[in-house]
């Protein structure tokens, strides 16, 4: 779905920018340009962000979860 009309953005494209590395959405913002227009889109903007950090940080978790983690002493 479109999230910002004014350039073109769809969750896809925030998704994608996510797993390719962007931790914020200010990282999204300034490589999508999504939310720098008119503003409008912000809000659902920051919600896919949101959601998807969510999802790639509980996918490591898991990936994590029978792995024993080097802890010095």
């Amino acid at each position: 779905m479109y999230v910002c009309l004014c350039r073109g953005v769809t969750d896809n494209h925030i998704r994608d920018a996510i797993y390719e590395g962007c931790c914020s959405y200010r990282e999204v913002r300034e490589n999508l340009g999504v939310g720098t227009q008119c503003g409008k889109c912000a809000c659902v903007a920051k919600q896919v962000v949101r959601e998807t950090l969510s999802e790639v940080q509980a996918g490591q978790a898991a990936m994590l979860g029978g792995v024993a983690l080097f802890s010095p002493a």
